[in-house]
């Protein structure tokens, strides 16, 4: 059996997006299903708009989500010299030739197919043929190198997700594979290859088994299958996902309504729950909602892949991320609020686990837990409102009686409990009346978990100065 071998290949002309991600995810999942390799190759041949920047987001978010990979990066920009030798190859067999036409020249020839209401494509001019006898180089042209694409005959293969497809090879015409030089470039300069046919001899060389990607790649596919033959290489499996929509229906893009997966790490979102997230966008495994990496490696074996869209939502997100917070041991989750806890200028101690334990039920995020966190070791400002509505005077001496009797008992979540309790048999009151403002002064909000737990966890020194103070 051959060995599986998966690749993501994305352009650092931004971030790492969440379609490219989910794309990475698939590939990565597929091939340690099968006992396979990952490889991360970065595309950078659009020289203008590829950055370094890029570059270290793309390679931070692969590492925030744990998609680990076996090879790479590997740089487009760094094999310009192996393309050239194929493209040599390919002039030399005849499955490739020089075109010498202008941009004012396409522009005149596709000018004049609309007008006979033609389909808009090269005429190949400049297509060696016996017999056909060429136009006179002209002075000056650097040429570009084309594909000799078969001018008949259709080409098929079995998608993995969405079946059967066949395009004529009438409706794709000679492609360019190699851009000329830039005009004042030293001699010598290789000309930078196009995408359709770098990522041919990329995966050709990296012996990528099967390619998983963005259905609007499937126009590009025959191209590519073709180049494959005309190289007489071995076909990947090709693999076509389809789209992931955004709140306004439309496609999630780099240029319009996606997110960058590095703004959910800043945000507070586990790596796990985006994965899992991102996972059900297009695959399922029966009714399992919830999972992790390590289960959808187990059941991710390329089927159940969904062919319609799937639409992006962020409540659903933020559910699932709940989850996974509520299910993560304490002391990691500790860990993972460690730094947002940083941002807020808090150095915690060693209460933090506990803490952490106690509030996670009730956050969607770590930015949220974090805020919560946080009032054990800041200066607390009680909400006005809530502090008007539940911190009246006639509440005001059963909150110095409590602050008199906690300072005197033991400090663990038993003991406070008990004094509560005799605080409110002592004044008449029922809990709520004496619970919620408690809340407000210490936590700055009526809302939180169990009074005692709450006390138990913070410092006696702060309780009593809030409660003396109210």
């Amino acid at each position: 059996m051959t060995k599986i071998r998966t690749r993501i290949a994305p352009s650092p002309t931004g971030f790492l997006h969440l379609g490219t991600a989910r794309t990475a995810l698939y590939s990565w999942a597929y091939a340690r299903h099968y006992g396979g390799e990952f490889v991360l190759r970065i595309e950078d041949t659009d020289v203008a708009r590829s950055s370094q920047d890029s570059v270290d987001q793309i390679l931070q978010s692969m590492h925030w989500l744990g998609l680990n990979y076996d090879e790479g990066p590997i740089y487009q920009m760094q094999r310009l010299a192996r393309y050239q030798t194929v493209i040599d190859q390919m002039l030399a067999a005849g499955t490739a030739y020089r075109c010498y036409c202008t941009p004012a020249d396409l522009e005149t020839m596709k000018a004049a197919q609309e007008a006979r209401g033609d389909k808009r494509l090269y005429d190949r001019t400049w297509r060696p043929a016996p017999g056909k006898v060429l136009p006179p180089v002209p002075a000056g042209v650097q040429p570009v190198i084309r594909f000799a694409n078969p001018v008949d005959g259709v080409v098929t293969w079995n998608d993995l997700v969405k079946g059967p497809i066949s395009i004529s090879n009438t409706e794709i015409d000679d492609l360019i594979i190699q851009r000329a030089p830039e005009e004042d470039a030293p001699e010598g300069t290789l000309g930078v290859p196009t995408y359709n046919f770098a990522v041919v001899v990329d995966d050709w060389d990296m012996a990528i088994s099967h390619v998983f990607r963005g259905d609007e790649h499937i126009n590009n596919t025959p191209w590519q299958i073709n180049m494959y033959r005309a190289l007489d290489a071995a076909l990947p499996q090709f693999g076509h996902l389809p789209v992931i929509l955004g709140d306004d229906g439309q496609k999630l893009s780099k240029r319009r309504g996606a997110v960058a997966v590095s703004n959910y790490d800043e945000a507070g979102y586990l790596p796990e729950a985006m994965n899992n997230y991102l996972a059900r966008l297009g695959w399922s495994h029966g009714d399992d909602e919830l999972f992790s990496l390590d289960q959808m490696v187990q059941w991710f074996d390329g089927t159940h892949l969904s062919k319609s869209p799937a639409q992006w939502d962020a409540s659903k997100l933020a559910w699932v991320n709940a989850q996974h917070l509520k299910r993560m041991d304490d002391a990691a989750l500790a860990q993972k609020v460690q730094p947002f806890l940083a941002k807020l200028g808090v150095a915690a101690d060693d209460r933090l686990t506990a803490i952490c334990g106690l509030f996670k039920d009730r956050c969607e995020t770590l930015v949220v837990l974090a805020k919560w966190v946080s009032a054990f070791y800041t200066e607390v400002v009680p909400n006005p409102e809530e502090k008007a509505q539940h911190v009246s005077d006639a509440v005001k001496p059963a909150l110095a009686l409590l602050a008199e009797k906690l300072a005197l008992c033991a400090w663990d979540k038993t003991s406070i409990s008990a004094v509560i309790k005799d605080v409110l048999t002592s004044t008449g009151l029922k809990m709520p009346q004496i619970a919620m403002p408690v809340r407000v002064l210490v936590m700055g909000t009526a809302q939180t978990p169990s009074l005692d737990a709450v006390l138990a966890l913070n410092k006696r020194e702060k309780i009593l100065e809030c409660l003396q103070n109210a």
